[in-house]
């Protein structure tokens, strides 16, 4: 290393810190806590304290564990670190690797552990569990087949009639914890999700736990069968919550576990749950130097299992486990926002009583005091007369058109809705609603990815409803409950939809018909087939025999391109090889080759996105113009990509027939999708499309921070206290916060959020009839907040578009070079996250170009008209 000190790198890249930012940055031995306040520099302080320790103390990579929440903060940090990193390299010609470096979220950093032989906390490498995300979590359990196994564990199945049992076992489970005599399978699948991975996150062992409760007791013999048979084969599948269990344990296994590390690094400490907390703490026990860094003020994810106490009593938790006082450092500059959106959410969150009873303390570091670094006095916090609904959801769409017509901002996507939820059960909130309206009314689009179902939004539509011309849909008779029909109404608006698109363009009709033709002929020979099996008697999943070939190939009705694939040389030579290396094939392979289709649900997405109406699109998202479509088409292969690997990337006339694929892609897939009201877009590095105003949850809001904030609802309700946290409590006799506040404290913190993320204003809209917090009567009561009419308008400064400075790297080969390649194909896969099928050239292709098959429609065209 040169003479050349950290404060010449700070200079380089024009970061002066304040003397309590290089003060955490330069502490280097044992435990630090850093409570960091919105807008506070943490990251970039976590960075810096990073690359102290690798450059300034010579500190391995590998030896570092930095943890942190999302991907996406996860992503930021391995960019910034290794831009950073780099620059030092450029200047001093030392080279640095973090590619051993333990550095994203804890359950990437887990899967290491159990897997990475230099951390793998065991002398032997063990095989990577599958981890199953939510939606996988939720169709393992949801699939009839493990449910009775998991309803028989729990003792739910006691007499013959099964259907009965699992009745009654799903009304007694959900009646348990909703309250409501549900029958639902769906509920009650939810219902076991929620408590197993509490369970998980609590490392609770169910059989050591004692419960006079007689339900309680059936969960817990469900949750150890669930723990129990999570295995494939050899290969293991776990959920997040048990990925983080099962590495605590091989930690806790590894006498050597404690050499591993010599830093521990966690950020957003206050989103950590009681297994996570374990982990830190294990890992930390012999260097002691252990660094976390949070603001409990900011705590939001208690219904995953956050533990808010961890941070809040993390000084003493650290002299119980470690023997040591840590140092604390209080980040309490904002440089975000405007004086008077710090003094309002500062004042907001003293709105409560946070002291603990008998003067013993309190539930949050209360002794923080967040500054503003700007201190221009600005008319920061705006509000609107109390006027009607209509009246004011037009003027704040208004103003947001005004901010846009006169450049006060580069783009809609500068101004933020935030909203305690969206929707319920996929259906949007009516103020979601109604200010989406007046926002439409003056051509502005949304772009709400919580505000609804994904089935529900245009390109779902669009693309399923051709899908269903294509690939049929259940047949659906009799009555059923609410929620199937609205499902079955979703189907017939898609299909009308779809018949819309064809009538527009005659090419995209022509492309269904020859699909479906396809699927006919597939069909035709699969009968003509399964009729000579039927006939010979011979059993479909036994081993084929070479002269079964010459009757399959003589079948009545057969088409010439069936035929021809079961006489083909290449494929008999195959056969023959497989059964000489006594390793046959069966006859239902034969079957399935000879008749499947030559491509995938991914690939007709691709195919009919070729065509006009979705071209269309993707120059919209091109041209900056509005990229909301683009991101939800892109959602829409994550989807199909994941049927594809749930049930089968095949698709055969075997699956075709009888409605199987029907009702396992639509009827089972697509309506497990519609129930959980699965509706999410995130990207890592641009989470906003360009041309919309973003609806967001508070939750969604979390880390992130616009110019303009609108506060879409002023209200949450203060509920009883969940009745996991209730159970958790009395199996493991935790103490926390008072049952009877979490709910109002965990409603205060969301609010402080939403409060924090504007840099320039928050809007607080007002009106006749609404309901707010008592908390924001406070405020309104001893505050008088200028109100929208009279703002001058001339005196709101312009606001670029920001540009993130912490640094990002590049691949050559997987970005420059792709990007030489097909600049759109770049934007689209890099960008919006589109899963690639087969038919990605094709796609790109004729986004670019004419499509081989538009040119074969048009030569068809053509000839007709010559013959005319």
């Amino acid at each position: 290393m040169s003479n050349k000190d950290i404060a010449y790198f700070w200079n380089l890249k024009n970061f002066k810190p304040n003397q309590k930012q290089e003060n955490a940055i330069l502490h280097v031995d044992g435990p630090l806590f850093l409570t960091a306040g919105p807008g506070s520099g943490k990251t970039r302080v976590l960075l810096w304290r990073t690359v102290n320790l690798i450059v300034f103390h010579n500190i391995e990579p590998k030896r570092i564990f930095l943890a942190t929440f999302t991907e996406k903060a996860a992503h930021q940090l391995k960019d910034g670190l290794r831009s950073l990193l780099g620059l030092i390299t450029n200047e001093t010609g030392v080279p640095y690797d973090i590619s051993g470096m333990s550095i994203g979220t804890v359950h990437s950093i887990c899967q290491d552990i159990l897997v990475d032989r230099d951390r793998c906390f065991s002398d032997e490498r063990s095989n990577s569990p599958i981890l199953l995300d939510s939606l996988s979590q939720y169709f393992k359990i949801y699939r009839r087949g493990y449910w009775r196994e998991l309803l028989n564990a729990g003792g739910y199945m006691t007499s013959e009639d099964i259907e009965k049992n699992e009745e009654n076992a799903q009304r007694e489970i959900n009646n348990y914890f909703d309250g409501k005599d549900f029958y639902s399978r769906h509920y009650a699948a939810n219902n076991l999700i929620a408590i197993f991975n509490r369970f998980s996150e609590e490392n609770l062992n169910p059989n050591e736990v004692k419960t006079s409760d007689e339900v309680l007791q059936k969960i817990l013999k469900m949750y150890d069968f669930y723990c129990k048979t999570h295995r494939e084969g050899k290969i293991e599948t776990v959920d997040f919550s048990l990925l983080q269990q099962r590495a605590f344990n091989k930690i806790k296994d590894y006498k050597k576990s404690c050499d591993v590390y010599d830093h521990i690094i966690v950020d957003e400490y206050q989103d950590t749950n009681a297994i996570q907390e374990q982990i830190y703490f294990e890992l930390a026990k012999k260097c002691k130097n252990i660094c976390v860094v949070g603001d409990d003020d900011q705590a939001l994810y208690r219904f995953r299992g956050a533990t808010v106490e961890n941070l809040v009593e993390f000084e003493d938790r650290c002299q119980k486990y470690l023997g040591l006082k840590p140092t604390r450092i209080d980040l309490d500059t904002n440089y975000r926002s405007k004086k008077n959106i710090v003094k309002f959410y500062t004042d907001f969150i003293e709105q409560s009583d946070w002291s603990k009873p008998k003067g013993e303390g309190y539930y949050r570091v209360h002794d923080k005091n967040i500054m503003p670094f700007n201190q221009e006095d600005f008319p920061a916090i705006v509000t609107t007369d109390r006027n009607s609904q209509t009246d004011v959801f037009a003027q704040v769409a208004q103003f947001i058109y005004d901010l846009r017509e006169q450049d006060k901002i580069e783009d809609y996507n500068q101004v933020a809705f935030l909203f305690p939820s969206l929707s319920f059960r996929g259906v949007k909130n009516t103020a979601v609603e109604r200010f989406e309206n007046a926002l439409n009314n003056l051509g502005i689009q949304v772009f709400a990815p919580r505000a609804g179902r994904i089935l529900d939004i245009q390109e779902s539509i669009d693309v399923f409803g051709l899908m269903f011309h294509i690939l049929g849909r259940p047949s659906h008779q009799g009555n059923v409950s609410g929620g199937l029909q609205d499902f079955r109404m979703w189907q017939i608006r898609a299909m009308t939809r779809a018949e819309q698109l064809m009538a527009q363009d005659s090419f995209l009709k022509e492309y269904v018909e020859d699909r479906q033709k396809e699927i006919e002929g597939m069909l035709s020979d699969y009968e003509a087939l399964m009729k000579v099996i039927n006939k010979k008697k011979w059993k479909l999943n036994k081993p084929l025999q070479l002269d079964m070939m010459r009757d399959l190939a003589s079948a009545s009705g057969l088409s010439s391109k069936c035929k021809a694939t079961l006489q083909k040389r290449a494929f008999l030579d195959l056969l023959k090889k497989r059964q000489q290396a006594k390793q046959p094939v069966s006859l239902a392979y034969v079957v399935n080759r000879v008749t499947s289709a030559d491509w995938s649900v991914l690939d007709i997405f691709y195919q009919i996105n070729g065509f006009k109406h979705f071209q269309e699109m993707y120059q919209l998202a091109e041209e900056g113009i509005d990229e909301g479509p683009v991101c939800n088409l892109g959602l829409i292969t994550q989807y199909l990509a994941r049927f594809m690997e749930e049930y089968s990337a095949i698709i055969t006339a075997s699956f075709l027939s009888d409605r199987k694929f029907a009702n396992t892609f639509v009827g089972s897939y697509l309506y497990a999708i519609y129930r959980l009201g699965e509706s999410e877009y995130e990207d890592a590095d641009d989470p906003f499309p360009k041309g919309r105003v973003p609806f967001l949850t508070i939750h969604q809001s979390k880390g992130l921070e616009f110019p303009y904030v609108v506060m879409g609802n002023l209200n949450k309700i203060d509920r009883a206290a969940d009745i996991k946290e209730i159970i958790v409590r009395d199996l493991l006799e935790k103490e926390g916060e008072p049952l009877d506040k979490i709910s109002h404290f965990d409603n205060m913190r969301m609010f402080y959020v939403a409060l924090s993320r504007a840099k320039q204003m928050t809007l607080l809209p007002q009106w006749k009839g609404q309901r707010q917090s008592q908390a924001f009567k406070n405020m309104f009561k001893a505050n008088d907040f200028p109100k929208l009419d009279d703002l001058d308008f001339n005196a709101i400064p312009q606001i670029a578009l920001d540009e993130e400075d912490l640094g990002k790297s590049y691949s050559y080969t997987a970005d420059y070079l792709n990007y030489q390649q097909c600049p759109r194909k770049y934007m689209v896969f890099k960008k919006y996250g589109f899963i690639p099928s087969r038919s990605q050239t094709m796609f790109f292709g004729s986004l670019v170009h004419q499509t081989i098959e538009d040119l074969h429609h048009l030569l068809i065209a053509n000839r007709k008209k010559e013959i005319a």
